[in-house]
């Protein structure tokens, strides 16, 4: 019945997204990128693509950095003109995809007050989706109590951080519990708001959200290793939604070696292939470093295919987050090809992770 309506409010807009995404670069304009003698010949590749002169009133020679800012922006733009025309729910659903790059710009530039980086800096850092009004005003926060009353408590956040305020003391180790304990939070208040949508989005993005769950408990297990964090401070950093929750969550919470990280994952049938090459058990500390980077990757490719397929069911708003998460995917890889072409590291231009 939903989808006999959705077109109503949101058919154009579904249009429009999936116009977006097919201006996705395919393996033949990677191809001609990887091929690139310079970033001149970068630029000029990239002007026969949808991005179309983006870069055309850069000074020579450019850098990578501003290949990715420029890139950003032009998916800021895309993403702004969804936001404008969109009404309820979808408006809420997209203010929903904003949150988290407000949250990695909150805790950027609490990491870099910390380390004493000049401010202006780090604002010209933070994401432009992720950007509030009183977000300069961190700058000046001493302990995550006063972050919260002076700063966050009028923001979309503040849920978030409320189960942050016993943590007074803002160091390195504090600050990434403070990410992963907001972000969790964040994560599962997505997934119940999906769980009010109706099928196929609630179906769609918990699978995705589901996914994205279980990459950050992996993460923080593998991160974890040989830290100060305790086993019970760890496993208050999962999320309780996703595919290892509970049984794979309690064993990772006590995992104390990759060995033990491919046991857990092995019950979820799409993981066991992650581990496939892995043999760290058996070998060193600079092996489990490798073995961490390898399921990286193999993380960032499932999370490309799961996007994709977000794409092959109409009515659905799930489209609008899997095409933000291709396109961020799709920046990185501009990035590193852009990086391995002005380092002349032509050996290593194929290690990205192809869209289409």
């Amino acid at each position: 019945m939903e989808s006999l309506f959705f077109n109503v409010d949101s058919g154009f807009l579904e249009g429009i997204i999936r116009g977006y995404k097919a201006g996705i670069l395919t393996q033949n304009q990677y191809a001609n990128l990887t091929q690139c003698e310079s970033l001149e010949d970068f630029r000029t590749q990239l002007s026969a693509t949808d991005y179309g002169n983006f870069l055309a009133n850069e000074p020579l020679p450019i850098s990578t950095s501003t290949i990715a800012d420029k890139a950003t922006q032009v998916l800021v733009d895309q993403f702004n003109y969804i936001r404008n025309n969109a009404v309820q729910p979808l408006s809420k659903f997209l203010e929903y995809i904003t949150y988290s790059y407000m949250i990695d710009n909150v805790v950027l530039l609490i990491t870099g007050t910390l380390h004493e980086r000049d401010t202006h800096e780090l604002l010209e850092r933070c994401h432009p989706l992720g950007v509030f009004d009183t977000l300069p005003a961190l700058c000046v926060a001493t302990s995550v109590e006063e972050l919260y009353q002076s700063v966050l408590v009028e923001t979309p956040l503040a849920p978030y951080f409320r189960d942050c305020l016993s943590a007074t003391d803002l160091d390195d180790l504090n600050i990434e519990i403070i990410r992963n304990t907001v972000y969790k939070a964040y994560l599962e208040d997505f997934y119940h708001f999906c769980s009010t949508l109706s099928s196929p989005t609630s179906d769609v993005m918990h699978r995705i959200l589901s996914f994205e769950a279980d990459r950050r408990t992996v993460n923080i297990t593998i991160n974890s290793f040989n830290t100060e964090l305790s086993k019970e401070a760890r496993a208050k950093l999962f999320p309780s939604i996703g595919r290892l929750w509970p049984e794979g969550n309690n064993q990772l919470a006590k995992a104390e070696e990759m060995d033990q990280v491919r046991q857990a994952c092995e019950n979820v049938m799409e993981y066991r292939s992650f581990f496939a090459d892995s043999n760290s058990s058996s070998q060193g500390g600079n092996d489990d470093l490798g073995a961490a980077t390898q399921l990286e990757d193999r993380f960032f490719q499932m999370e490309v295919r799961l996007n994709k397929e977000a794409f092959l069911q109409q009515f659905q708003y799930g489209v609008f987050f899997s095409y933000m998460k291709l396109k961020e995917q799709e920046i990185r890889n501009l990035t590193w090809i852009a990086e391995c072409i002005a380092q002349d590291a032509k050996d290593r231009i194929q290690d990205f992770i192809p869209i289409f």
